[in-house]
């Protein structure tokens, strides 16, 4: 309501015309720069590739637009001033730890004064990282301003506006092959659409590369620009970088399959890494021999007698019909996992109540479900029944930016794993503390309940 009461006058004059595509920032030269260490390396010398191909596809051209969110719930704040110049801000985020950072600069307090609790997240997909800061310092601006309670939240049009989604692209492509298939060479002119500021742009181009090497290219190439335009920023969003990556590798195999007249799994087992090229594009990260099972599981589901079946049926139903076509598609992926150090804390209650915290936040994905079997099996030891019995005393707790310091953030497929390591690794020492009052208990009286064991620490402390 507030701002729609706002009048904002400006003026046009000797403005130059906005830029709101990928073509517009590249006749105009406005680009974000990428950091060097995040610069993909190419791989091999495309040149030499391309004199060896048999065929080659030139220029061909792939577009991908962007995607909202669509989360359940849009971006949304609570701020309640509190005493000694201090500041809780209850944030629908991902990144607790970096919104309570952002909000303390705003307001030039310190970052012990914010305290930024996110208890969950009603779906995310990336939405809730960047883009939740400007709400949470919008919220806590006004509330320290006025000494009040304000919450805010956006409606979905506004939301929609505001959030920006996936980056666009614009990728052209040049590929030289084999008459079998295999590829010699490949090089992409890659334009991605990162709006009016950087937000995760800059962090693309080496996820798009990284989800292309998937397959064995033979030699590598590519240009890539990070366009700044006069668009809401993108930002990151499920998968950023590695699901358009692999979409641009999938077009090229088709478009390769289509000009060769072959089936397009062909293509794609041709050009399916062993480990010594895997290596080549992935280096370090290739990591051992006996753990590259990509070949292997494709060539088990392309083989499989439902895969063969459906493909069948497809193909019966397209002779079958004129104007309505199937299609089923054996796509591999790659995809480079990086684990993040997590902090966990593991509080055992004086009735045997356990507390945890995690800086993971649940976003629907189940991280505190599996928090709390964690918690069970890594205290299970000290249970006749192995744990089963403690499920119901453990409770989870929300993120808390002031109990559980730099708890980092939650995306990227493994901030469960990594709480629950954190989580592990705290029951551990627990039970290093209280297995030896429980093996003089067993000795005593033979089989210790849980409760009877939590009893007898309490007087022993």
């Amino acid at each position: 309501m507030a701002a729609k009461q706002a009048i904002i006058e400006y003026s046009t004059e000797n403005l130059q015309p906005p830029i709101l595509t990928i073509e517009d920032a590249i006749q105009r030269n406005s680009y974000f720069q990428v950091p060097p260490f995040l610069a993909p390396k190419p791989v091999g010398d495309y040149n030499k590739g391309m004199a060896e191909a048999d065929q080659k596809i030139l220029s061909a051209e792939v577009k991908l637009e962007s995607q909202y969110y669509f989360y359940m719930e849009t971006q949304v704040a609570l701020a309640i001033p509190d005493e000694d110049n201090c500041i809780t801000i209850y944030s629908s985020t991902q990144i607790p730890e970096v919104t309570q950072n952002v909000v303390a600069k705003c307001l030039g307090i310190p970052f012990h004064n914010v305290r930024l609790i996110s208890r969950r997240v009603g779906g995310g997909f990336g939405g809730k990282a960047m883009k939740a800061i400007h709400v949470a310092c919008a919220c806590a601006v006004a509330a320290f301003k006025l000494r009040r309670p304000v919450r805010m939240y956006l409606d979905r049009k506004t939301d929609m506006i505001m959030a920006g989604g996936r980056h666009p692209m614009k990728v052209k492509y040049s590929v030289g092959f084999k008459s079998d298939g295999k590829i010699t060479a490949l090089h992409i002119d890659l334009g991605i659409n990162a709006g009016i500021s950087p937000d995760v742009s800059p962090m693309l181009p080496p996820a798009i590369i990284g989800a292309l090497k998937k397959y064995n290219w033979g030699n590598l190439a590519f240009d890539t620009k990070v366009c700044k335009t006069n668009v809401s920023s993108k930002s990151a969003m499920r998968g950023p970088g590695d699901v358009q990556g692999s979409f641009i590798a999938e077009a090229i195999i088709e478009h390769v399959a289509s000009a060769l007249s072959v089936d397009t799994n062909t293509i794609r087992r041709k050009n399916l890494h062993d480990f010594e090229s895997l290596v080549v594009f992935f280096e370090d990260a290739a990591g051992e021999a006996s753990t590259y099972s990509l070949v292997t599981m494709f060539d088990k589901l392309a083989s499989s007698p439902e895969y063969q079946r459906r493909a069948a049926m497809v193909e019966h139903f397209n002779r079958s019909n004129k104007w309505k076509k199937r299609g089923i598609s054996c796509v591999p992926i790659t995809y480079e996992v990086n684990l993040r150090p997590t902090p966990g804390k593991v509080s055992i209650m004086n009735d045997g109540s356990i507390v945890v915290e995690v800086g993971g936040v649940e976003i629907g994905q189940g991280l505190w479900t599996k928090v709390k079997q964690m918690t069970a099996f890594g205290l299970g030891q000290l249970c006749p029944d192995g744990g089963e019995s403690l499920l119901d005393k453990v409770r989870v707790i929300q993120a808390d930016t002031l109990s559980m310091i730099q708890g980092g953030f939650t995306g990227g497929s493994t901030t469960s794993e990594t709480s629950c390591e954190a989580v592990r690794q705290s029951c551990v020492a627990l039970v290093e503390r209280l297995k030896p009052i429980k093996e003089n208990l067993e000795a005593e009286a033979g089989t210790v309940e849980w409760s009877s064991l939590i009893a007898q620490v309490r007087i022993s402390l």
